[in-house]
């Protein structure tokens, strides 16, 4: 037996071509001591896609009297899985590689079958097979879940600049996140996005005010001036898009 780790695209879904368990077993199947004792995607971060292919790692880690021999790790959106009709993206574009016991697969985010209505909450699919056995293997298709969220991009400028103490200055900028569909950043509508300050010569930011996004994603506040400084924008981030903090913008008080 041997577990295959290719995949490909196919009219907007990701389709695993083979994954040779014994035929009357189901894809959530065990036979023999192998165990999955950690699965980790990403290093434990969300996977964030913006507008071009993007690869992540995913390393299982297992057990076998006889050791482990080949893993295999896939990333997909649904209810149930079925290999010939996955509501997903994320797939192997190469053989794994398997040391002590931990197999690490890199995965690729395939941007023909992103669609915006499936960021979010997504599945896990691990095995593993065991050395010098043609059926000791443990497969599970949810093995846990991870978020698969779309990037975010954060602008800022702070303007007149140089300003006179005391005068007021007009903090922009402009909150955008991926549309996977399009492949084009467009401004995200109504979030709550915190400018913040940073006093020149000091180490830490403290926030100023929240500011909500427009219709087009754009922002704009007033602040007093009053000392020399960096102002930046953060979005904190949905459990469909990411966090993102904008460059600072310094500004020169007079």
């Amino acid at each position: 037996m041997r577990i295959s780790t290719t995949a490909a695209a196919v009219t907007g879904a990701v389709a695993l071509s083979a994954l040779a368990v014994p035929a009357a077993q189901a894809l959530d199947s065990r036979q023999g001591d192998t165990k999955i004792t950690k699965v980790v995607v990403n290093g434990g971060k969300d996977l964030v896609i913006g507008t071009s292919s993007k690869t992540f790692v995913i390393t299982v880690t297992g057990t076998d009297p006889k050791g482990i021999k080949e893993g295999i790790a896939l990333v997909w959106h649904g209810k149930k899985y079925d290999p010939d009709h996955i509501d997903g993206l994320i797939a192997p574009p190469d053989e794994p590689t398997c040391v002590t016991g931990t197999c690490k697969v890199r995965v690729e985010a395939d941007l023909r079958a992103l669609r915006n209505s499936t960021a979010g909450t997504w599945k896990v699919l691990a095995g593993l097979l065991a050395k010098g056995s043609a059926e000791d293997h443990v497969v599970t298709d949810k093995y846990k879940t991870v978020k698969v969220k779309r990037a975010a991009k954060l602008t800022v400028n702070a303007s007149p600049e140089p300003v006179r103490k005391g005068k007021v200055l007009t903090v922009a900028g402009a909150l955008t996140r991926a549309n996977w569909e399009t492949r084009r950043y467009a401004g995200y509508t109504g979030q709550s996005v915190k400018l913040q300050f940073k006093k020149k010569g000091a180490s830490a930011y403290t926030t100023v005010k929240t500011v909500t996004s427009d219709a087009r994603g754009k922002l704009r506040t007033t602040v007093k001036a009053s000392t020399d400084g960096t102002f930046r924008y953060v979005f904190g981030g949905t459990s469909t898009t990411a966090a993102v903090t904008s460059a600072g913008d310094a500004v020169d008080v007079r």
